[in-house]
């Protein structure tokens, strides 16, 4: 069986954002899970247009990567007890490439962690006929939880990372297998 394509998605374009800390952690982690080919599409460095123009460069590139994933992981901040407007505006100019595949979460922020905006990304996603896994990775006060190397300062996120990924490589093994026997009827 092929390698699993995920593409991590870093979820924030703010300056000073400390997405790529948590996204570097968590995409070391796919890495290491193993059976997993992962893209990393930081959202900052893609220049999405404002408006609906789906034969901008940008857009089509990030589609033939999405469409190419067989499930996604979003690492997301809280901002204002949601998520951030680039994210929704990048998951919103896409519709089939998100059809029938799994859909992970990790989240930061104070207090709440960043679960706020999950649960609210998880209705999104749901719209597009995508499939959220139940386990996440959540980092409260995400500023104090890491080390000036970028490493967590408790290891049992590691194993919370390994819980959410066993669960995402399940649902994308059995939704590749179900889109390849049949298309998705959306």
């Amino acid at each position: 069986m092929s390698a699993l394509r995920l593409a991590v998605i870093i979820g924030t374009n703010r300056e000073g954002r400390f997405g790529p800390t948590v996204g570097d952690w968590f995409t070391r982690q796919a890495r290491e899970f193993g059976g997993l080919d992962v893209d990393v599409i930081d959202l900052a460095e893609i220049d999405l247009p404002a408006t609906l123009d789906f034969g901008a460069r940008p857009v089509v590139e990030l589609a033939g990567r999405l469409a190419a994933a067989d499930a996604y992981v979003v690492v997301t901040p809280e901002y204002n007890h949601s998520f951030p407007a680039v994210l929704k505006h990048a998951i919103d100019l896409y519709r089939e490439e998100w059809q029938a595949k799994p859909v992970g979460f990790v989240s930061y922020g104070g207090m709440g962690g960043g679960l706020r905006a999950v649960e609210q990304l998880r209705l999104v996603f749901a719209e597009l006929h995508a499939t959220t896994v139940r386990e996440t990775v959540s980092f409260h006060n995400a500023w104090e939880r890491f080390d000036e190397t970028g490493a967590p300062v408790d290891e049992g996120c590691n194993e919370a990372a390994k819980g959410m990924l066993g669960q995402l490589t399940w649902w994308a093994r059995a939704l590749r297998a179900a889109r390849a026997a049949e298309p998705y009827a959306a």
